[in-house]
This record gives structure tokens, sequence and C-alpha cells, in this order.
């Protein structure tokens, strides 16, 4: 490889991801990272997101939706929409780069993150359910249409222990835990932000260290309600009381990072013209073809 291409990847499955994944982008330009942006999305996100993501990430790639379907897993772990998560696989085939780090659309960089790149793959944080497992909304890894291929074949083999990509990760990649410890990623990497255990000492001596922000759960920033004119956050009824005095502020932050970026793109009317719109479905037609050519 004659030039030596690092990027940040993410994925969208539908449109409310391409919002976490829209103020992602712009949160990591915020912290000036130096490496490319990246975003996957299924054809379940529509014309208008792709627009906005196109105005924030280097490549907007189409892939095919990864689905476990594993209802008695999911079931277990008592979110049946991360069957779709095996998406991210399509990670790996980003072949073009020499070395990645796989960001879920529910994260926020709140700091630069660029000296991810220097840690070797699988490196994650670990998962504050079961820190023997690494939680997979942040890692670390190595684009490889082999690595790809094995990971699928093992997939179809053996499935996933929690029906989605985590459970499915960790089996893989199933010496992290032991093996060498440059591959644990500080928990500041990926505070897990609404996880139902959180130890407050150490997050009141530890915050100011914070890199990533991670929206765990099925309720996400998006699901809140954000006055743009007064600032004001109302938060929805079902966000857990105990955890909104430091939490709060990020959720706080992440509308920010919202609002100001909505107000950099073009108005609402000049988004839907037809002549827009015209050439971004020449440009999807393209990136189809290619698609198949390459993938």
């Amino acid at each position: 490889m004659s030039e030596k291409r690092e990027a940040f990847v993410t994925l969208a499955t539908n449109d409310s991801y391409a919002v976490g994944a829209f103020v992602l982008g712009n949160s990591l330009r915020n912290v000036k990272t130096t490496r490319e942006l990246v975003v996957l999305i299924t054809d379940e996100v529509t014309h208008h997101y792709r627009y906005r993501l196109r105005h924030v990430f280097d490549i907007v790639k189409l892939v095919d939706p990864f689905d476990s379907g594993d209802e008695k897993h999911l079931r277990l772990l008592g979110r049946p929409d991360l069957g779709i998560t095996l998406t991210k696989l399509h990670c790996w085939r980003l072949t073009e780069f020499s070395k990645a780090v796989f960001l879920d659309a529910d994260t926020l960089v709140i700091g630069n993150i660029d000296d991810l790149f220097t840690r070797p793959e699988l490196s994650a944080a670990p998962d504050v359910g079961w820190p023997d497992c690494f939680n997979s909304g942040v890692f670390v890894y190595k684009p490889s249409m082999q690595t790809y291929q094995t990971i699928v074949a093992f997939a179809l083999q053996f499935g996933s222990f929690d029906g989605g990509d985590q459970g499915l990760l960790n089996e893989f990649f199933n010496t992290w835990a032991t093996s060498d410890i440059n591959t644990h990623l500080p928990f500041t990497y990926n505070m897990t932000a609404t996880s139902a255990y959180w130890y407050a000492p150490a997050l009141n001596r530890f915050s100011k260290d914070i890199k990533v922000v991670h929206f765990i759960g099925a309720l996400k920033p998006w699901h809140h309600l954000y006055n743009k004119d007064t600032g004001h956050l109302d938060l929805n009824e079902k966000f857990q009381e105990g955890q909104q005095p430091f939490l709060t502020n990020y959720v706080q932050r992440w509308w920010e990072i919202y609002t100001a970026s909505v107000n950099k793109l073009p108005s609402e009317v000049s988004m839907q013209s037809p002549v827009v719109l015209l050439k971004y479905d020449f440009n999807l037609l393209y990136v189809r073809y290619l698609l198949l050519i390459v993938f």
C-alpha cells in the first residue's frame, strides 16, 4: 500500500442512527481529528439523512444489512433491535485503510482520540456488565477481507451468544481478556453513560479524562426534547433519575453539537431541490455499481 490511510468508521442502519452518526461525525471534526471519516449505511437511511451525512463524512458507503434474527438471545438481552448490529462486520471490508477505529453511532467524542491508531487489533474497553468481555461500541481493528470472511464463517457456524455483534466479536476475539493488556482501552475511551451501574467517586475523579461517551441502552439522546432557541433540555420521562446529575451534561452537549451542525447545512428548501437529489441518485447508482465490482 503506497499511502497509509486510517479512518474512523461508524454505522447507520436507519434514520435514527443516521442522526447519531451525524452528531458523532461532527464531534470528531470538532476535536480536530486528522483521520478520514467513514459511515456505512443501509437502504433504510433515507435520502434526506444521506445528504446530511455527506456533509460531514468523507465516505458514505452503502452496504447490505446483516441481522442475526436470533430472537431467543436478543430477548434474553432485552434488546430485540440489536440483531441488525451484525451489519458492522462490513467495516472489515474497508481495505483501502491500513487501520481503523469503529465507533457506534450512539457515541459522542469529547476529546481527540487519534492516539487509538497506535493500538493493535482488537483493542477495546471492558464492558461494565461483564468486564471479561469488551464493549464493541468502540474498537480498534485492521481492515482485511480474510478477517471479514473468517468472522462471517464463524458467525454462520456458531452464532452470537447475545444475538448481536458484541457476543459474536467476543467469541471470535476470545483471548482479549487474558492475552495482551495493550488491547485493553481505558474506560474513558468508551464511557458507557447509561449503564445500570456506575461508580460515582471514580466518575468525579476521572471525568476530566473522558474521551468518548457511549449512550448504551434503548434510550438515546435523540429521544429527548431540546429547545434550540432557549437551549433547554427536556429529558424523556423514562430517563433514570439516578443517572441524571452527570449524564444530563452529555445529553446537553450532544444536542448542542446537533443544533450547531444542522445550522451549518443548507436550508431545508435547498436540501430538497430536485437538482441535488438527482445528482445524489446518480452518485448512489455509481456506488452500487462499485460495490458489485469490489465487494
